[in-house]
């Protein structure tokens, strides 16, 4: 989606008239429903007026296009400013620009591709310039079917218009080179060499034309971590990494492998909601650490990813190899101190104190796994703890971390790639489910699919037409029908009934996220927490309803067979007031979950009409 768009001599009329901003920041409310702060404000009028001087020249053609504000596919980034037209032989070029205002940075040794400076209102660790335009430059080739059928070539560079350069400064610095090879720097007193940067490829204009085409262009699908992991453990890149997600990235490998050259112990804490790409992180840590000789392995207390991931590592890796590998969290309850060098936790907030499957061995799973390694890292998302006996929290990870002496590193991951990149949509399913009030109440502005369906078949075809497409959609219910066990591989015994609907839970052999005969079934949390479908339609029980005016959650709804909330009605003869908030964490966390599972859209069906309708007027006010 792009915010503004015009011709070059629209551009310049604009910033004449002091009103660039101003239109930037009223298309960003219309678009995108976002207000605009103060900052952002000021970046425009600033970076704006350096670009009116840049473009200020008769040869880049009047009626190029110009784009701000560009909203990549698949994330919740944007590209700053986009110029297109045609080179020489009529191809069709956009040259895009990350525009910075920056004054200084320090070379960082080590880490790939990190600089440092003054952003944000501190000194931080960011991406190199080149790095981050080039990143961006290349999911918009990956993700915009337009861009590849219309052979539209894309230039990117960066502008530091505030950047004094320096002899052998260290924005050139040789360990940077590659990546502005690929995407140029332009800095103070750069305009002419900017100018004729931009001149290579636009020639003629294009009327908005290709714009046009970059905006309207059809999304290819998103890659999955499910079907891309047998290929990343060859070695394979199968996904860039942009902005924070590439500093926690080389950070962690950093601090690993300090951690095991220095004999020092370190924890760290990687904070991040759904489809921030913490597994994806953790998978590529995986593959990185263990190219560089280190024992690592990857752990999640849920079996769901795990089993996935070995499913599809059949064939490729040694049985052998995979299994060492992935682990679940409960293994290290005997284990020796620093005996794996990096342990890499994956969705930690469902850890548990005890192990086992009656949890009576061990004693903290935290601490054990703090214990057995040089370097833990706890991908960690507070919002998605779904049991009674999920105790991972970031306060409990510190306690355990100072207990065992280990030093602590903090890092979060923002940018959005679940969802199709929509932050709005997060902040929208917070937003209705009480969890937190924010700005997004509205979601018909967002571009990410959603419905609100009143008859659980009507839900039921349109994620079957949905999974014909490439088998990467599914149906997913909160556990408020009864699971038989004695039926778990029975097809025609149907645990959930509502009116003359009827299907299964999953079933015991199928690995539901992947094999194509679970369409005919309807995923849990169990299964599908932790993974990523295109399509997801949710069913919500009666656990979720809408009452006088607020959402109401009802532990008593649930089913008997259900686990995640073993010990409530105890807790609740004791201390009913805090089995209730501790039951509404679970059941509206367990919905956020199963809300967020979806890539391109999420069909929700209520069983509470009243609740049906509150998502209607929540959807489409």
């Amino acid at each position: 989606m792009i915010v503004y768009d015009g011709t070059k001599t629209e551009f310049l009329e604009s910033v004449i008239n002091d009103t660039i901003a101003y239109e930037v920041e009223q298309r960003i409310l219309e678009k995108m429903g976002k207000k605009t702060g103060e900052a952002e404000f000021r970046s425009w009028e600033n970076s704006m007026q350096h670009m009116f001087k840049v473009l200020s020249d008769t040869s880049i053609p009047n009626d190029a296009g110009i784009a701000i504000e560009y909203n990549i596919p698949q994330t919740s980034k944007r590209v700053d400013f986009i110029i297109t037209g045609y080179d020489n032989s009529e191809k069709p070029n956009a040259v895009i620009i990350e525009l910075k205002q920056w004054d200084q940075i320090t070379e960082i040794d080590g880490p790939d591709a990190l600089v440092e400076t003054y952003t944000g209102g501190g000194l931080r660790r960011v991406v190199h310039p080149s790095y981050q335009v080039w990143s961006y430059a290349a999911l918009i080739r990956d993700y915009n079917q337009s861009v590849q059928d219309g052979n539209i070539r894309i230039f990117p560079c960066a502008y530091l218009h505030n950047y004094k350069e320096g002899t052998n400064d260290p924005i050139r610095a040789t360990r940077y080179q590659i990546y502005i090879d690929e995407a140029p720097i332009f800095a103070y007193g750069h305009v002419k060499e900017m100018r004729d940067f931009i001149k290579k490829s636009i020639v003629t204009g294009d009327k908005k034309e290709i714009l046009y085409s970059i905006d309207h262009g059809k999304i290819r699908p998103s890659k999955s971590l499910q079907n891309s992991i047998a290929s990343m453990l060859k070695g394979n890149r199968e996904f860039i990494m942009i902005d924070e997600q590439k500093v926690v990235y080389e950070s962690i490998i950093e601090l690993a492998e300090d951690s095991l050259k220095s004999k020092k112990k370190r924890t760290v804490i990687v904070k991040g909601g759904p489809g921030t790409g913490k597994s994806v992180i953790a998978i590529n840590l995986l593959v990185e650490l263990t190219q560089r000789g280190q024992f690592v392995q990857y752990v999640s207390k849920n079996s769901a990813p795990r089993t996935v991931y070995q499913s599809k590592l059949k064939g490729h890796v040694k049985k052998s190899s995979v299994d060492n590998m992935f682990k679940g969290s409960g293994i290290y309850t005997e284990a020796g101190e620093n005996m794996v060098h990096t342990i890499l936790v994956d969705e930690a907030h469902r850890l548990n104190a005890k192990s086992g499957m009656f949890q009576n061995k061990g004693e903290n799973q935290i601490k054990e796994i703090i214990h057995a390694s040089f370097c833990s890292v706890f991908f960690i998302d507070e919002s998605q703890r779904v049991t009674m006996s999920d105790i991972g929290s970031i306060d409990e990870i510190i306690k355990w971390s100072k207990e065992e002496g280990s030093e602590i590193a903090f890092m979060e991951l923002m940018s959005q790639f679940r969802c199709n990149g929509s932050d709005g949509y997060l902040a929208w399913i917070d937003n209705i489910l009480e969890i937190r009030e924010t700005a997004n109440f509205s979601a018909s502005d967002m571009e990410y699919d959603i419905q609100i369906i009143d008859d659980p078949n009507e839900l039921r075809r349109l994620i079957e037409e949905k999974n014909n497409e490439n088998h990467r959609s599914r149906l997913l219910a909160g556990y408020c029908w009864d699971w038989n066990k004695k039926e778990e591989n029975n097809t025609e015994f149907h645990d959930i009934c509502i009116g003359d609907f009827s299907m299964s839970w999953n079933l015991g052999k199928s690995i539901f996220a992947i094999d194509d005969s679970s369409i005919n079934e309807v995923g849990c949390i169990h299964t599908s927490q932790g993974l990523e479908f295109d399509y997801v339609g949710v069913i919500i029980g009666d656990d979720l309803r809408y009452e006088n005016g607020h959402i109401v959650t009802d532990f008593t709804k649930r089913a008997k067979t259900d686990q995640s909330l073993k010990g409530i009605k105890k807790l609740y003869k004791e201390r009913p007031e805090d089995a209730l908030a501790r039951a509404d964490e679970i059941i509206k966390n367990t919905y956020r979950t199963l809300l967020t599972r979806g890539m391109k859209g999420c069909y929700i069906y209520c069983t509470d009409k009243h609740l049906r309708d509150y998502l209607k007027g929540c959807l489409y006010r």
